[in-house]
């Protein structure tokens, strides 16, 4: 009888996981335009701050599990098939990020094409304000920012952060933990902060 009793019970969690899971995936989806198969799973954000579904585009059999947020004001997220971001990963635009096909990008790495508020301390201050009390400005001109592009097949370790303007070159590795703030070629293996190229593979 107690077999049967936790046998059930597991079986009413598991279907209640799905569901959630399911519903998640539907919510998050609202938020873009994506491709066949691609899922967001329980862990993953997607804060569309500026309502327009055709700000961030996913490709084919994606896998999401970190936050994408695009600032009201601008910003644009574009990626292509076979790509996954990992667990706590941000990646966060106010300009354009684009991400090529069967691009890895590990937890926790952070991916910013801004620097997300002023530099000035005086309007840094008024734009903080501005956030707590009204939520992000629908119109800003005093933040610096320029375009993310990231190749195909690209592998971006954990803890790595990608900094505004830069371009990763296809096939490239970024080692765990590596600060990019300058552009990185082809077929690169990136290691450190700063980054240096430590060879290159075929």
């Amino acid at each position: 009888m107690n077999f049967l009793f936790y046998y059930l019970l597991k079986k009413i969690y598991s279907i209640y996981k799905l569901i959630q899971l399911k519903f998640w995936d539907y919510k998050q989806k609202e938020e873009c335009i994506t491709g066949n198969n691609t899922h967001f799973l329980i862990e993953s954000k997607v804060e569309n701050l500026s309502r327009n579904k055709s700000r961030i585009n996913i490709g084919d059999n994606c896998y999401i599990r970190g936050e994408l947020i695009i600032y009201p004001h601008n910003g644009k997220f574009t990626m292509g098939n076979d790509c996954y971001i990992g667990e706590h990963t941000r990646i966060w635009s106010a300009d354009d990020i684009t991400i090529g096909d069967r691009v890895l990008i590990a937890h926790n790495v952070n991916i910013h094409d801004c620097n997300d508020h002023p530099i000035g301390k005086n309007e840094r201050h008024k734009h903080y304000m501005e956030i707590i009390t009204n939520g992000h400005p629908k119109e800003i001109d005093t933040i610096n920012s320029a375009p993310i592009i990231i190749g195909d097949d690209v592998w971006i370790g954990f803890n790595s952060i990608i900094f505004k303007g830069v371009t990763i070159g296809e096939g490239a590795i970024i080692g765990a933990g590596t600060v990019i703030t300058k552009d990185v070629p082809a077929n690169a293996v990136m290691v450190g902060n700063p980054a240096r190229c430590v060879k290159f593979i075929n």
